[in-house]
Protein backbone atom coordinates (compact mmCIF):
# COMPACT_ATOMS: atom_id res chain seq x y z
CA UNK A 1 0.00 0.00 0.00
CA UNK A 2 2.95 2.56 0.85
CA UNK A 3 4.13 2.10 -2.51
CA UNK A 4 1.44 4.75 -4.12
CA UNK A 5 1.93 7.54 -1.47
CA UNK A 6 3.61 10.54 -2.34
CA UNK A 7 3.44 12.65 0.50
CA UNK A 8 1.16 15.02 2.42
CA UNK A 9 -1.38 16.63 -0.21
CA UNK A 10 -2.53 19.39 1.95
CA UNK A 11 -3.63 19.86 5.66
CA UNK A 12 -7.21 21.10 5.66
CA UNK A 13 -8.42 24.25 7.53
CA UNK A 14 -11.54 25.46 7.98
CA UNK A 15 -11.88 29.45 7.95
CA UNK A 16 -14.82 32.10 8.83
CA UNK A 17 -12.93 34.76 6.43
CA UNK A 18 -11.01 33.42 3.92
CA UNK A 19 -9.15 36.97 3.24
CA UNK A 20 -8.29 37.44 6.65
CA UNK A 21 -7.07 33.46 6.73
CA UNK A 22 -4.85 34.45 3.79
CA UNK A 23 -3.71 37.93 5.17
CA UNK A 24 -2.53 36.11 8.36
CA UNK A 25 -0.82 33.31 6.60
CA UNK A 26 0.72 35.66 3.87
CA UNK A 27 2.60 37.81 6.62
CA UNK A 28 3.58 34.81 8.28
CA UNK A 29 5.64 34.00 4.99
CA UNK A 30 2.97 31.60 3.11
CA UNK A 31 1.95 31.86 -0.71
CA UNK A 32 -1.45 31.62 -2.14
CA UNK A 33 -1.03 28.78 -5.15
CA UNK A 34 -4.67 28.62 -6.07
CA UNK A 35 -8.23 30.09 -5.54
CA UNK A 36 -11.20 27.63 -6.53
CA UNK A 37 -15.08 27.20 -5.11
CA UNK A 38 -17.19 24.33 -5.36
CA UNK A 39 -20.96 24.85 -5.14
CA UNK A 40 -23.15 24.17 -2.21
CA UNK A 41 -26.82 24.02 -1.89
CA UNK A 42 -26.24 26.81 0.37
CA UNK A 43 -23.69 28.56 -1.93
CA UNK A 44 -20.14 28.53 -2.79
CA UNK A 45 -17.68 26.85 -0.69
CA UNK A 46 -14.72 28.87 -0.89
CA UNK A 47 -11.38 27.02 -1.02
CA UNK A 48 -7.52 28.75 -1.13
CA UNK A 49 -4.48 26.40 -1.34
CA UNK A 50 -1.69 28.22 0.59
CA UNK A 51 2.36 27.05 0.30
CA UNK A 52 3.12 27.45 3.88
CA UNK A 53 6.21 25.92 6.06
CA UNK A 54 7.01 23.21 2.89
CA UNK A 55 3.65 22.14 3.23
CA UNK A 56 0.19 23.22 1.40
CA UNK A 57 -2.68 24.66 3.56
CA UNK A 58 -6.00 23.95 2.49
CA UNK A 59 -8.32 26.94 3.28
CA UNK A 60 -11.74 26.43 3.36
CA UNK A 61 -14.81 28.83 3.73
CA UNK A 62 -18.15 27.11 3.99
CA UNK A 63 -21.40 29.06 2.89
CA UNK A 64 -22.94 27.64 5.56
CA UNK A 65 -22.79 27.06 9.66
CA UNK A 66 -18.64 26.04 10.14
CA UNK A 67 -18.57 22.67 12.31
CA UNK A 68 -15.79 24.53 14.26
CA UNK A 69 -16.76 22.26 18.04
CA UNK A 70 -13.79 20.03 17.91
CA UNK A 71 -11.26 22.17 15.91
CA UNK A 72 -10.72 23.45 12.85
CA UNK A 73 -9.00 20.83 10.68
CA UNK A 74 -11.20 18.83 9.18
CA UNK A 75 -9.20 16.47 7.02
CA UNK A 76 -5.47 15.58 5.97
CA UNK A 77 -4.69 14.41 2.38
CA UNK A 78 -2.63 11.91 1.49
CA UNK A 79 -1.07 12.74 -2.06
CA UNK A 80 -0.65 9.16 -4.30
CA UNK A 81 0.33 8.30 -7.26
CA UNK A 82 -2.52 6.02 -8.18
CA UNK A 83 -6.49 6.64 -6.83
CA UNK A 84 -7.62 3.36 -7.17
CA UNK A 85 -4.80 1.41 -6.31
CA UNK A 86 -4.12 3.15 -3.33
CA UNK A 87 -8.00 2.68 -2.28
CA UNK A 88 -7.63 -0.38 -3.20
CA UNK A 89 -4.85 -1.36 -1.25
CA UNK A 90 -6.44 0.72 2.25
CA UNK A 91 -9.62 -1.76 2.04
CA UNK A 92 -6.97 -4.76 1.25
CA UNK A 93 -5.68 -3.89 4.65
CA UNK A 94 -9.06 -4.27 5.86
CA UNK A 95 -10.46 -0.49 6.25
CA UNK A 96 -13.88 -0.41 4.91
CA UNK A 97 -14.64 3.01 5.81
CA UNK A 98 -15.13 5.29 2.83
CA UNK A 99 -17.11 7.83 3.42
CA UNK A 100 -18.80 7.44 -0.42
CA UNK A 101 -19.15 4.40 -2.51
CA UNK A 102 -16.99 5.80 -5.10
CA UNK A 103 -14.36 8.55 -5.55
CA UNK A 104 -14.66 12.10 -6.47
CA UNK A 105 -13.54 12.63 -9.55
CA UNK A 106 -13.25 16.74 -10.42
CA UNK A 107 -11.69 17.76 -13.58
CA UNK A 108 -12.35 21.59 -12.65
CA UNK A 109 -11.07 22.01 -9.24
CA UNK A 110 -7.37 23.43 -8.84
CA UNK A 111 -6.33 21.81 -11.92
CA UNK A 112 -8.30 18.70 -11.89
CA UNK A 113 -8.33 16.14 -9.13
CA UNK A 114 -10.24 13.10 -7.82
CA UNK A 115 -9.99 12.00 -4.50
CA UNK A 116 -11.77 9.31 -1.97
CA UNK A 117 -12.45 10.07 1.97
CA UNK A 118 -12.03 7.26 4.49
CA UNK A 119 -12.22 7.47 8.45
CA UNK A 120 -9.74 6.16 10.91
CA UNK A 121 -10.31 4.85 14.32
CA UNK A 122 -11.27 8.11 16.23
CA UNK A 123 -13.41 9.48 13.46
CA UNK A 124 -10.54 11.16 11.55
CA UNK A 125 -10.85 12.12 7.64
CA UNK A 126 -8.16 10.92 5.64
CA UNK A 127 -8.31 12.11 2.09
CA UNK A 128 -6.57 9.87 -0.91
CA UNK A 129 -6.07 13.01 -3.47
CA UNK A 130 -4.41 12.18 -6.75
CA UNK A 131 -4.21 15.07 -8.79
CA UNK A 132 -4.92 14.82 -12.76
Amino acid sequence: MHEHYLGLGHVAIYTRDMEESIAFYEKLGGTVKDRDGVPTPEGEKKLALVSFGGITLELVQDPGAMPMEAGNIPHFALLVDDLDAAAAAVRAAGVDTFLTPEKKVLPGLFGGLQNWFFTGPSGEQIELLQML
